[in-house]
């Protein structure tokens, strides 16, 4: 055999047996390709003001169902003046059709400057993307001549399917210029296009007085069509049942609202998780939102008022779960350029520049749960640190990926490493055995858990060859509790950095909570050599300054090894980040009384809590970005240290290589250009 066919031989053998391990290997849940059509978000289509340039479609996404960022910088989605007769449009309505794949919008065809009995129709919008949408107005005088001439108002419409009749329902609020004449609800068909109406408009319910704003779900629990309403006399939203659309509605008792406020608007969602209503209402007299979450439709509790800036005052607008992909694709069509930087919540952020896929990466700490009691960790994905991709969850510590961890997964870190034979033969079988004998790059992925057998948190370690996993746990942790520094005293192991040291290509973890440990990693940066282990707590300060709490992180620039680290509880406002600097990876570390503070909360913007950060360098130049979490606005004096939220900065330098204090803003840095 020549040297040319040994060498192709051998090549087969390895993609064969890379090609048969990945193929024999059992996925476990988090290991499975992200599903596209799966429910991960929700969308809000609303508009913004009664100003004719605010009337028109706009959307908000969130992943949580009640906290809701917009999207296009707040700037509207559909423009008016392309689709409406008035070249207005208010109280738009979403649904998904019965296929899965297609969105019916009804909006009323309005220019409030005019009077609010000066509307005299709707448009019908139809989409199988949310991006592109097709249009018909509907002007009532004109369309029925004899019978609605006279009509003054075509207020709120909406879509439902009916089952019973096979066709989408559209109904809404209508009023004639008669003196004796109130706002009832009428209903129509709309024809197979969605693009008219059927016949003409038939009487559905009225409350006896002015009956607007209805909104119409189906509940599977009792079987019966929940209609809710405003009730103009009540001044308040009301509801009715029936068994059918077309049936006698029967009222019920009692105010939905968990509010003295006057409202309108109201629109009823499932929530994704199948069991849970959300309920959102229009307090129009006040300017916001208001949120309530209910299991059956009878009892209704107060979740949260969602707060109203700058270009975000949503009106009287409704809520769809949203798929993966649709997500994705909207974040695409309709990019913002302000913080945070990912939707929902996240915290403890890590961020990473791979040079195989030449992308930026985040890895955080999923938010929002009771507790700190968040058990995965997500991945997101960037070419210009502003248009982040949800990568999904690429490590689950309840899973069996991770046999000795039981939740409470916090803080990780992340380090890329050149690969060759050497490393890989370096590891255990179980975790090379998972990996490309062909992979350019390993991905050493550290976190911290509670691991029940010691009742402790303690950090592990999993690997990977493609940044965004599958990762693979190393099956023990790294370091314990029993690796505490003798000077430490109380505190944690969690919140681990590692770190490269350029001048000598050595690894190196940190890792406390209440004190600061360093240690070199062995080089199969599965272990750490003991002998090593540092107690690096900077030394003096307090809480008002510079001491120590947790999250540190380590960088290198110019000769000077920079350590940061977070002061003060998650939940406090005084909540920051320090600096000190030294002359070697493992200290001692040194703080300039002069400059030792990185970022802190900016309150007159509503920015709190703004702190633990990694920090990112532009390969190849001195450009430099922090990327920190800080407290969603909404939950400062509520559970401030579960509903963060991720935000991204520019670092710079003075002459004297000081870090300068970074102001937290709003709007975050301009998108980098793709690198090649």
């Amino acid at each position: 055999m020549t040297m040319n066919k040994k060498i192709m031989f051998l090549l087969a053998v390895l993609l064969a047996a890379a090609t048969t391990t990945q193929a024999g290997k059992k996925k476990t849940a988090a290991e499975q390709p992200q599903d596209p059509d799966e429910m991960v978000a929700y969308l809000f289509t609303y508009f913004n003001s009664n100003a004719p340039e605010d009337e028109q479609i706009c959307y908000a996404i969130s992943d949580d169902g009640y906290n809701y960022t917009p999207l296009n910088m707040g700037a509207p989605v559909i423009e008016s003046d392309t689709i409406a007769l008035t070249q207005c449009v208010r109280d738009p309505h979403i649904l998904r059709c019965e296929d899965g794949k297609t969105f019916y919008m009804v909006v009323t065809d309005m220019k409030s400057s005019l009077g609010w009995s000066s509307n005299r129709g709707m448009v019908l919008l139809k989409s199988t993307d949310l991006i592109n949408w097709q249009h018909s107005a509907i002007n009532f005088p004109t369309r029925y001549t004899k019978t609605w001439k006279n009509v003054i108002r075509v207020w709120a419409p909406e879509t439902i399917y009916d089952h019973k009749a096979g066709k989408y329902m559209v109904f809404y609020s209508l009023r004639t210029s008669d003196p004796k004449s109130y706002d009832k609800i009428y209903y129509q068909y709309a024809n197979k296009d969605f693009t008219d109406l059927e016949g003409e408009p038939r009487w559905l319910f009225d409350a006896g007085n002015a009956t607007i704003d209805g909104d119409i779900v189906y509940n599977e629990a009792d079987q019966l069509y929940h209609l809710f309403y405003k009730q103009e006399s009540g001044r308040g939203i009301y509801q009715a049942v029936a068994k059918q659309l077309t049936d006698k509605w029967q009222m019920l008792d009692g105010n939905v609202e968990q509010t003295k406020e006057s409202v309108e608007g109201v629109g009823v969602c499932k929530a994704i998780d199948g069991k849970s209503w959300i309920i959102m209402y229009d307090c129009y007299g006040n300017g916001h939102y208001q949120f309530c979450r209910s299991e059956d439709l009878k009892t209704f509790k107060f979740v949260q008022n969602t707060e109203t800036k700058g270009k975000f005052t949503p009106r009287h607008g409704t809520i769809i779960p949203i798929t993966r992909a649709e997500k994705e694709r909207l974040l695409k069509a309709f990019p913002n350029y302000k913080q945070p930087i990912l939707t929902g919540f996240h915290a403890d952020p890590e961020v990473l520049y791979s040079n195989k896929t030449k992308k930026y990466y985040i890895y955080s700490t999923t938010d929002g749960r009771p507790g700190w009691g968040g058990w995965d960790f997500s991945v997101f994905s960037s070419t210009n640190l502003v248009d982040w991709t949800d990568e999904g969850k690429m490590l689950d510590v309840k899973s069996d990926q991770v046999k000795w961890a039981s939740g409470n997964a916090w803080a990780p870190c992340i380090i890329e490493v050149p690969c060759n034979r050497s490393r890989l033969a370096g590891l255990p079988a179980e975790l090379s055995s998972h990996l490309s004998p062909l992979t350019s790059h390993l991905y050493f992925f550290y976190f911290s858990a509670n691991n029940p057998k010691s009742s402790r948190k303690e950090i592990g370690v999993a690997v990977s060859d493609s940044p965004t996993g599958p990762f693979v746990d190393s099956g023990a942790p790294i370091i314990t509790d029993a690796d505490r520094p003798k000077a430490a005293r109380g505190g944690q192991a969690i919140d681990v950095d590692v770190f490269r040291d350029p001048k000598t290509g050595k690894y190196y973890l940190y890792w406390g909570n209440g004190f600061m440990a360093g240690a070199e990693l062995n080089d199969d940066m599965l272990s750490v050599k003991k002998e090593t282990i540092t107690y690096m707590t900077p030394k003096g300060g307090n809480l008002q300054t510079w001491a120590f709490r947790e999250g540190a992180y380590v960088f290198y620039r110019k000769g000077t090894y920079y350590f940061l680290w977070s002061v003060d509880d998650t939940g406090s406002p005084n909540y920051h980040v320090c600096y000190g600097t030294a002359k070697s990876p493992l200290g001692p570390i040194t703080i300039d009384e002069q400059n030792y503070l990185v970022i802190k909360q900016k309150p007159e913007d509503k920015i709190y809590g703004t702190a633990h950060n990694s920090i990112l360098q532009i390969p190849g130049k001195d450009e430099w970005y922090i990327v920190y979490h800080r407290i969603n606005k909404n939950y400062v004096n509520q559970e401030p240290g579960i509903h963060r939220e991720v935000c991204i900065d520019r670092l710079t330098f003075d002459k004297q290589g000081h870090i300068v204090q970074v102001v937290p803003t709003l709007n975050g840095p301009e998108p980098l250009k793709a690198r090649k």
